[in-house]
């Protein structure tokens, strides 16, 4: 099977249920800012390779693993409209819930937060951060989809978890790897 179909070549695509939309359309952008929040996480793993196994860091590879399988549930989830009339897996609940339990797990071994952090840190800790902000940015774009068509309401939901569950991650790998948070002065100099 050849990768090409040169059925986009007039600036469509079809969404799951064949249903042709053009590229930049709302449903289009949002599950597309997913999957560059997808590759980032594998940018992110393939840091794992190196250094990634230090410091008791190694559990949190599976996480990233799993991230980018729901990852893939949610690009199908916008991709097919709730109409659609074929049977996708859509975003549950319980993937959030899941979310929060690991947010809160991770919570309770970092200083309470008082005022702002500036993203940065370690290397894997930076890229979290990045990532958090791309998590940010699809959820932007669901928002506007939202607005629109009608869409799985916990896709925006775990959207918004995800992007606290990267922060929360950043800050734990951080102080995992003796790397301290530097906060916002409110000023600049």
């Amino acid at each position: 099977m050849k990768i090409y179909t040169k059925a986009g070549d007039t600036g469509t695509t079809s969404l799951f249920g064949g249903t042709r939309v053009e590229k930049n359309s709302a449903r289009i952008k949002a599950y597309g800012e997913v999957d560059e929040l997808n590759s980032l996480i594998g940018v992110i793993l393939a840091d794992f390779e190196g250094i990634g196994y230090l410091l008791g860091i190694k559990p949190l590879r599976g996480g990233l693993l799993r991230i980018q399988s729901e990852l893939f549930v949610l690009g199908a989830d916008l991709a097919t409209p709730l109409d659609a009339k074929v049977k996708v897996t859509r975003i549950r609940k319980s993937l959030i819930t899941k979310l929060e339990k690991e947010i809160d797990n991770w919570s309770t071994s970092l200083p309470q937060l008082k005022n702002f952090i500036l993203p940065g840190g370690s290397k894997i800790g930076s890229k979290l951060h990045l990532t958090r902000s791309v998590a940010r940015r699809a959820e932007r774009a669901v928002v506007d989809l939202s607005k629109q068509e009608k869409i799985n309401k916990n896709a925006l939901i775990y959207l918004n978890r995800l992007s606290d569950w990267f922060f929360v991650l950043a800050r734990y790998v951080n102080k995992l790897k003796k790397v301290p948070e530097k906060v916002w002065s409110g000023r600049s100099r």
